[in-house]
């Protein structure tokens, strides 16, 4: 994948912003895999593109809640690897070969998070003392710090996807058949319609709403095969 400095330094600007959105700052929903893969094609020109990886990654996050000591994949920064990888490759290619690197891209980012809670915790407890005397500058150090721990870490997460989108192509390519190609990328869209029922159906639950659920899932589809 051979991209002009300009859009590789957008994409690396707007990865980073998405992974601090996602805990930091500002917490305005641009995390959500869906805007990020948007975004991401739009500034490769490839809107398309960047909606059908956004929808994938977008299940697979579906039911993932970022709170507390939860460990879970970071998808934003990864949803903009997986565009810029599939940007490269035209069709079913491009679409598994987008998965599969979001999808490293993605475990990679959690990992880092857990590795920033506890870089984070160690700083907090150093300065356990001048935070509870109420020492407003201790705060600020405290608070900035982790602000731009974390935009480090999502460059970094950021950069590391766009570094594996780049050798996706020429490593994995070749060694595709397009019969292989389809099955990666019909493994992936699998994965994420099981993702994404599965954590539906466990927030409708039983009883009453999966009646609802399952009346309003019949009609929308005999809308939808009417039209």
């Amino acid at each position: 994948m051979t991209l002009p400095v300009e859009i590789l330094i957008a994409l690396l600007v707007w990865g980073t912003l998405v992974g601090i959105d996602l805990v930091s700052l500002p917490q305005m929903m641009i995390a959500r895999p869906l805007v990020a893969g948007t975004i991401a094609g739009a500034i490769l020109g490839d809107i398309p593109t960047g909606l059908k990886l956004g929808v994938i990654f977008e299940l697979l996050q579906y039911d993932i809640l970022p709170v507390g000591a939860v460990r879970y994949p970071e998808y934003g920064p990864a949803t903009v690897a997986a565009v810029a990888t599939a940007h490269a490759s035209a069709g079913v290619l491009g679409l598994g070969l987008g998965a599969l690197v979001g999808l490293v891209t993605g475990l990679i980012g959690g990992i880092t998070i857990n590795v920033l809670r506890r870089v984070n915790s160690r700083i907090v407890h150093a300065a356990a003392a001048a935070l509870e005397s109420g020492d407003p500058s201790a705060l600020v150090r405290v608070h900035v710090g982790g602000l731009l721990r974390d935009a480090a870490r999502a460059a970094i997460v950021t950069a590391t996807g766009l570094f594996l989108a780049w050798l996706a192509r020429p490593l994995l390519a070749g060694a595709l058949t397009t019969r292989g190609a389809t099955l990666l990328a019909v493994a992936a869209i699998a994965a994420a319609l099981a993702a994404g029922a599965a954590g539906t159906l466990r927030l409708v639950g039983r009883g009453p709403n999966l009646a609802w659920f399952a009346a309003g899932l019949g009609g929308g589809l005999l809308v939808a095969w009417l039209r």
